[in-house]
């Protein structure tokens, strides 16, 4: 069976703490990774080839046949996961990855009117499939259709509120400036 990303054709992302694993770069997916083992008191040491597969893994964003919807809060932009230079690669990465054909990027700015689509917990859809949302003991896959559509309404919402193109740029922009 070929491996989920492969196997889709659309996957939707909502993110409000990280970058989305299949827009790091190995630089952020390595403090990501460090966290989350240090975090769970992991003890295994595996990191270079979890980063490598990962890494790897972002293949499929070049692929014909596969669609990338990402849509992440402004905060993720901004938030001190790492030190500066490795954000500030990782900002330049995503600039580069609005690029890619299969893939859009939308930012929901800080100062949206949050009344009717609040945050969720970070989540990505596969297709109508799976959905896999990410919460702090570890992930839950979704399969029951109808909570699979309560994920994709949501998801709309989020969409709805987020920007795109030139003003997704100039948040990411923004954000680089303010680590200067």
């Amino acid at each position: 069976m070929r491996p989920l990303f492969e196997r889709v054709e659309l996957v939707r992302s909502y993110q409000g703490k990280i970058v989305p694993g299949l827009l790091q770069t190995a630089a952020y997916t390595t403090v990501i990774l460090e966290s989350a083992r240090s975090r769970q008191g992991v003890r295994k040491d595996d990191l270079a080839e979890a980063v490598t597969e990962r890494m790897d893994r972002q293949r499929v964003l070049h692929q014909a046949g596969h669609r990338f919807v990402f849509v992440l809060e402004e905060a993720v932009l901004r938030y001190r996961v790492c030190e500066a230079e490795t954000l500030r690669g990782q900002l330049d990465h995503l600039n580069q990855a609005m690029r890619l054909p299969a893939v859009s990027i939308g930012v929901i700015p800080l100062a949206t009117d949050r009344r009717r689509v609040l945050a969720r917990e970070p989540f990505a859809m596969f297709d109508t499939e799976l959905v896999s949302v990410e919460l702090v003991s570890g992930v839950l896959s979704v399969t029951q259709p109808a909570e699979v559509a309560m994920y994709l309404r949501d998801f709309q919402e989020l969409a709805g509120i987020a920007v795109y193109g030139a003003a997704a740029r100039a948040l990411i922009d923004d954000a680089l400036e303010a680590l200067e």
